[in-house]
């Protein structure tokens, strides 16, 4: 897929700074953007992790 083009927590330019306070976030939380394409992913909390899927690129697990 290549190198992630958003921030996947605020969905900003990835490139845009280095976005301490979502990194920090997201030591606890899932991504909420999808790095490639900018699209909100669907995202579930389980009590033994988390899913996050992208309509374009698929599922990410946590």
């Amino acid at each position: 897929m290549g190198e992630a083009v958003w921030c996947d927590r605020c969905g900003e330019a990835a490139t845009t700074g280095t976005h301490p306070g979502c990194a920090a976030a997201r030591a606890l939380e899932p991504p909420r953007y999808c790095a490639h394409c900018r699209r909100r992913m669907k995202v579930q909390v389980l009590p033994v992790g988390w899913s996050a899927v992208c309509v374009e690129h698929g599922e990410l697990r946590g």
